[in-house]
């Protein structure tokens, strides 16, 4: 089913910070976007930490916003994996051999949606709960949305994937 425009949609949500589901998100998002689709991710709860600066490292304004920013660093460039990390070992050897085979980083891959024009939501209930601003974020974003809008989105969308 294709918007009235012609033109097919893809809805994903982005709700965990692991390496092995934020990787699949991205290049999922990249690849429909190359082949013509309007793509929507929706960056809720853990997820949401993906589209923060790389170099903010505390956030929030009370002592629990705080640590759990502190347990769980946001930014592409601290992304572990979910399972087999190992104390890091597991999540560098991941990113070694995907280098190897020329597969592209998260950050690279969030880079190449702003471009193809994947549009990047932020929670806005979960930038509530985790303290977080805009100026926590990255540049690009759109406009913070809540559930209601993604389901919206996602009820005209011809994929939406949960990830």
């Amino acid at each position: 089913m294709a918007s009235n425009s012609g033109t097919k949609k893809m809805a994903l949500v982005c709700w965990s910070s692991d390496l092995d589901r934020v990787w699949p998100v991205l290049i999922l998002a990249n690849t429909a976007a190359a082949s013509g689709f309007d793509v929507d991710i929706f960056f809720t709860f853990w997820g949401l930490r993906v589209l923060q600066k790389n170099d903010v490292r505390i956030t929030g304004s009370n002592w629990m916003q705080k640590g759990e920013s502190f347990m769980d660093r946001g930014g592409t460039n601290h992304l572990k994996l979910g399972k087999m990390h190992m104390a890091g070992m597991g999540t560098n050897m991941i990113k070694k051999l995907a280098a190897s085979y020329k597969v592209a980083s998260p950050q690279e891959l969030l880079e190449s949606a702003k471009d193809l024009g994947v549009r990047l939501m932020p929670c806005q209930m979960t930038m509530e709960l985790y303290g977080l601003t805009k100026d926590d974020f990255i540049d690009g974003l759109e406009p913070p949305v809540g559930a209601a809008t993604f389901i919206d989105l996602a009820a005209d969308a011809d994929i939406c994937m949960f990830i």
